[in-house]
């Protein structure tokens, strides 16, 4: 009988482990968002890039690119390692949208690790193509040559 009880006991351990184990690395997977502030103070403490990017609830091509375009491994990897992922539900934080003028829904933005803004990308963004837009800004070919020219280089 102890027997018995130490195998279900060492069993119920294993399995503990293993679905907390898995369960760890779930909720690692995807882009690290930060909230608007987090991420400005982030910019300034450690320097970096910063993407941030207007979504709403009710937005159905933002519900498309949260699905397709942010759960691409490649823009997952590339956003967590090279930028500052901010993300703001523009009815909620309605002032922040009004600074940028966002005017429709996604609306992407690209800054300056000393807040200058560089650019913004209304409407919904490919995986494949938003990964060519962070590349371009974040190795600042950007302030060399336009879109076009740096895509025939690659």
């Amino acid at each position: 009988m102890k027997t018995i009880l130490k195998h279900i006991c060492l069993l119920t351990l294993i399995i503990f482990i293993l679905s907390g184990s898995s369960f760890s690395f779930a909720s690692s997977k995807g882009i690290k968002w930060y909230t608007y502030k987090q991420g400005v103070e982030l910019s300034k403490i450690e320097g970096g890039k910063i993407f941030l990017y207007f979504y709403a609830d009710w937005c159905t091509y933002c519900k498309k690119m949260e699905k397709e375009t942010f759960n691409d491994d490649s823009v997952v990897s590339y956003l967590n390692d090279n930028f500052i992922p901010i993300k703001v539900n523009s009815d909620r934080d309605i002032k922040t949208a009004l600074d940028f003028g966002v005017k429709g829904l996604p609306s992407s933005w690209f800054i300056e690790e000393n807040g200058e803004r560089i650019s913004n990308l209304p409407g919904f963004i490919a995986a494949d193509i938003l990964l060519n837009i962070l590349k371009y800004i974040n190795t600042d070919s950007y302030k060399e040559m336009p879109f076009r020219k740096f895509m025939q280089n690659m």
